[in-house]
């Protein structure tokens, strides 16, 4: 056995060296290794200090909030309706669509509340009201609207999260992540050495809970059913040529498979319209149709996937001019591989996943723009014969909204 380890070892060590010391790829790999190093270690610093900021402030928050009840509920404290007030209109900011439009008094513990407000918000307003510390009565003089019609007070706004533990919300507190990681990753250890179907379904919850802590992102976001809004993408790049020429390259779409590994095929349909076929994990074939949404010369392009794509997508370009004569480009985009986050870290294992390949195809693209030809690895191809094709129609293509 222990000659078996010494082998695999020296095997494993022999592979390492091979892979990172490869005369034409290995410079490239040690860099991409240290940067992510970096990137990872300043990660992890910014969100250790921003767990540590949050305990501390939930922890000074508990202890005011104690001395507070003990204060105003067994010592029979007053609280000044200033402060009453206040607390008050903090909790109509959390369930009220129109905040602004309710007027909030104050006298004796006595709440009197004055405004319009649409009749979905009412009911749920007074009960929490209701239960602040402090708060002796409600007078309800609000004015109801089933609908907002001509009342300027009520135009506009958005609805409001209510009072949700952060547990129910989209995106949680560092506290609440580190604690949920820590309970899902002793979940899932415990279901794994209890064996049998009770423990893996513990383990696979235990992991679902640890996926969401370390993440943060939405359980159907992880599985896949979050619209194209599975994996966020933000890539920024600097290459020297003017704008008008970057952005000439950009919008031949047609073109793209000559610098991007995973394309084997862009075709224009027609109306904004583009067909996209690419290489996914273990050789398949993906295929979606896109739009162009918006597209402004020189300035911006923008797009997504039609409805029932295979990979939802949607992304925006911004092409920004500097003062050197060099181009700024901004790429912004999400997209919703087979299994949602999941698939994305298993293709990102197998090195088949759009983040590592669109690093690769942005190092291919600048040197296409700059030299003239691609020298990174993967596809190659001149300028001059990705610029002999016709360009795609996207500049004259309908323009509905930004993705």
């Amino acid at each position: 056995m222990k000659g078996q380890m010494s082998t695999a070892s020296a095997l494993s060590l022999g592979a390492a060296m091979m892979y990172f010391l490869d005369p034409e790829r290995g410079r490239r790999r040690r860099a991409l290794v240290r940067h992510k190093s970096v990137h990872f270690m300043r990660m992890f610093r910014d969100g250790a200090g921003a767990t540590s900021r949050d305990l501390s402030h939930r922890a000074q928050g508990t202890i005011a909030e104690t001395r507070a009840w003990i204060g105003e509920g067994w010592m029979g404290r007053s609280i000044d309706d200033a402060v009453l007030v206040e607390r008050v209109r903090a909790r109509i900011g959390r369930i009220a669509s129109h905040p602004s439009a309710i007027e909030v008094a104050a006298t004796n513990g006595r709440i009197t509340l004055r405004g319009p407000i649409p009749t979905g918000e009412r009911d749920s307003l007074l009960n929490a009201i209701r239960t602040i510390r402090g708060v002796k009565d409600v007078e309800d003089r609000l004015e109801i609207y089933e609908r907002a019609g001509g009342k300027p007070a009520l135009q506009g706004g958005a609805p409001q999260p209510g009072l949700r533990p952060d547990i129910m919300q989209r995106n949680w507190s560092p506290t609440t992540r580190l604690l949920v990681s820590a309970a899902g990753g002793g979940l899932a250890l415990y279901g794994l050495g209890l064996g049998g179907l009770a423990g893996t379904a513990l383990a696979l919850l235990g992991g679902a809970a640890l996926a969401r802590g370390v993440t943060n992102a939405e359980l159907r976001r992880l599985l896949g059913f979050g619209g194209r809004r599975a994996i966020d993408v933000h890539k920024t790049i600097n290459i020297n040529a003017p704008v008008d020429r970057v952005y000439a390259f950009w919008s031949q779409f047609e073109n793209f498979p000559r610098f991007m590994s995973h394309l084997r095929e862009v075709r224009i349909i027609g109306d904004g319209r583009s067909h996209w076929v690419a290489v996914g994990p273990a050789g398949a074939t993906v295929r979606w149709d896109a739009i162009v949404t918006k597209a402004e010369p020189n300035r911006l392009l923008a797009w997504k996937s039609v409805e029932g794509s295979t990979i939802e997508n949607a992304g925006i370009i911004h092409f920004d001019p500097n003062p050197d004569g060099s181009t700024r480009v901004d790429i912004r985009m999400s997209y919703n591989p087979p299994a949602g986050a999941i698939g994305h870290a298993v293709a990102a294992f197998l090195h088949s996943d759009l983040k590592t390949a669109l690093d690769e195809d942005l190092v291919r693209l600048k040197s296409l723009i700059e030299e003239g030809k691609a020298s990174a690895p993967g596809k190659h191809a001149t300028l001059e014969e990705v610029l002999s094709a016709p360009p795609a129609p996207t500049e004259t293509s309908p323009t509905t909204r930004a993705a």
